[in-house]
């Protein structure tokens, strides 16, 4: 995909999931403990490069809710920990199809 789509693409859906996360925050911070599930949810990835890695790491970071914690040696899987994880898998999906696809997109 051309850079020139791809970048304001990400920028926005960043933008979306920035809104949504605070959302959740506020929505926390104002009800009772019981809704928070945290955990920390490895997440295998197909980004090969270390600026993608790294991308992919701030953004997530950047999202409140969450924070990357460390990637494998190996680069092939990043540990995120997040404050509402009810599902894994479903969370690993989200990020795969997410963040992650778009950061791909970037530099294909």
């Amino acid at each position: 995909m051309n850079v020139v789509i791809a970048l304001p693409a990400m920028l926005a859906f960043f933008l979306w999931e920035l809104v949504l996360a605070n959302l959740k925050m506020a929505r926390d911070v104002l009800m009772p403990l019981g809704r928070l599930r945290p955990a920390v949810v490895a997440v295998p990835l197909d980004l090969k490069t270390d600026w993608q890695i790294t991308l992919l790491s701030i953004l997530i970071t950047l999202t409140p809710g969450t924070l990357s914690l460390d990637v494998s040696t190996d680069r092939k899987v990043l540990f995120i920990h997040a404050m509402h994880v009810t599902d894994a898998e479903e969370f690993r999906r989200q990020i795969k199809s997410g963040f992650e696809r778009r950061v791909r997109r970037l530099a294909p």
